[in-house]
């Protein structure tokens, strides 16, 4: 009894040893996240990568006025001289038109120079630009598609997550078909129906990528419909149900915020594959038609002269590297997201 006294008594006096004032900081969810996102040196190298193309595109042509995206160097224009003889034999008088043909400045692939940092392609445009205006389309269009279809996979996935049943039956069965669909195929069709209508060349890459976010919306469904499933039975949805709430409150605040960690690194990582549809879909001449520019249309000119090719890099290496420096840091970035929303992580 003595000894439970004395411990009791040391308690006491170690309690009221404390300072009053003493409190104890605990981290916010959102500032743990991001402590864990800038201690990966990979997801820092990602980040500068996507914020060094954004300012290069959007940026670049308010301060490198110079040229215009589709303004042709017009200094490399041949000019065509016509002569004009007129002569008599055995008393018929004859005229004769003679055209001379005179390059005045030769600016068709020409080689990087103070006028032109990268050169200019086989057409006369200014490389450095077109990279510059290119790269505008180019994120514009994933962005706008990657969220598009996050949307619309969000509201279908927690439709049928929640609901189940024969709602739930439909909606996967749409994703099936949509799954099934031959995507180059059905794209050669819209291309040559868009060529048909006389479309401007500038909108028709968004026309392309509204059927691509058509398309493409099933994967991000499925991922949500399986992680509503999961969550709404446990206790909070249990408390959420007893207390009346509706069924849009339930799925899209309840539900929906939960599922949120999962659907941010596949949209990070989506980005980089959207980037890379979206050149390939250029490579093939299905998406920005010239003059105006995208990197995918820029590396097009590869596929049909060989000598740019093979001695004229300057024309199509740049676009190449500014698509695998946009892919790798979205890559990085969606790597760095997805380790510092794991729970379990403990670095």
């Amino acid at each position: 009894m003595e000894e439970l006294k004395t411990k009791q008594q040391n308690t006491e006096a170690a309690d009221t040893e404390l300072p009053l004032d003493k409190t104890v900081r605990l981290m916010s969810p959102t500032r743990m996240v991001v402590r864990r996102f800038f201690r990966s040196k990979l997801s820092i190298v990602g980040l500068v990568m996507i914020v060094g193309l954004f300012l290069f595109s959007f940026v670049g042509p308010l301060i490198y006025t110079e040229w215009g995206e589709i303004e042709l160097d017009e200094s490399g224009k041949t000019e065509y001289s016509v002569s004009t003889t007129t002569y008599t034999v055995d008393g018929v008088q004859y005229t004769l038109h003679q055209t001379t043909e005179k390059s005045l400045k030769d600016n068709f692939l020409a080689p990087p120079s103070a006028e032109h940092i990268l050169g200019t392609d086989n057409e006369g445009y200014d490389i450095f630009v077109r990279l510059m205006y290119g790269g505008r389309i180019s994120l514009i269009v994933s962005f706008l598609a990657v969220f598009l279809i996050t949307i619309l996979g969000v509201l279908m996935g927690g439709i049928a997550g929640f609901f189940g049943g024969v709602i739930d039956n439909v909606i996967m069965r749409l994703c099936d078909v949509l799954i099934c669909l031959p995507g180059i195929p059905i794209l050669l069709i819209i291309s040559t129906i868009l060529d048909a209508s006389n479309i401007d060349a500038k909108y028709r890459i968004y026309l392309l990528m509204i059927y691509l976010t058509f398309i493409s919306w099933p994967g991000t469904a499925r991922l949500v419909r399986g992680q509503i499933l999961s969550l709404r039975e446990q206790e909070y949805m249990v408390a959420a149900e007893a207390m009346g709430y509706s069924a849009p409150r339930k799925i899209f605040k309840h539900l929906v915020p939960n599922v949120m960690p999962q659907l941010i690194v596949s949209m990070s990582l989506s980005l980089g594959s959207m980037i890379l549809y979206e050149a390939t879909l250029s490579y093939l001449n299905l998406g920005v038609k010239a003059p105006y520019a995208a990197w995918g249309t820029m590396i097009n000119i590869i596929s049909t002269n060989q000598d740019i090719l093979q001695n004229h890099l300057n024309v199509w290496v740049p676009a190449g590297i500014c698509i695998v420096i946009a892919v790798l840091g979205f890559n990085f970035v969606g790597d760095g997201l997805r380790d510092a929303l794991d729970p379990k992580a403990r670095r």
